[in-house]
């Protein structure tokens, strides 16, 4: 007989909006991961920023890997974020 995991334990569907995003000129790439992490690159550099985010609606609240805070809205297929406009990246 196979148990039922705990609540807690069972993987949930991510969110709409993981994926990537990027500005218009391609220089800022952020990467919504699905385990909640984000990786966000500019220009050459990459993993320029990291850390965690959560999602609640259209509103995504950051957590960088030094304790800076940012946040952001969803809007359809565009993410406003940091005085940044992000479109969501073509496969």
């Amino acid at each position: 007989m196979l148990a039922t995991p705990p609540a807690e334990a069972r993987i949930e569907s991510p969110h709409p909006y993981v994926g990537m995003w990027v500005t218009a000129d391609g220089y800022i790439r952020q990467e919504l991961l699905a385990n909640g992490r984000y990786d966000e690159a500019r220009g050459e550099r990459q993993s320029a920023y990291t850390g965690s985010y959560q999602v609640f609606d259209t509103r995504i609240e950051y957590v960088d890997d030094t304790g800076f805070t940012a946040d952001g809205r969803f809007d359809k297929d565009i993410l406003y974020h940091g005085g940044y406009v992000f479109h969501r990246a073509q496969p």
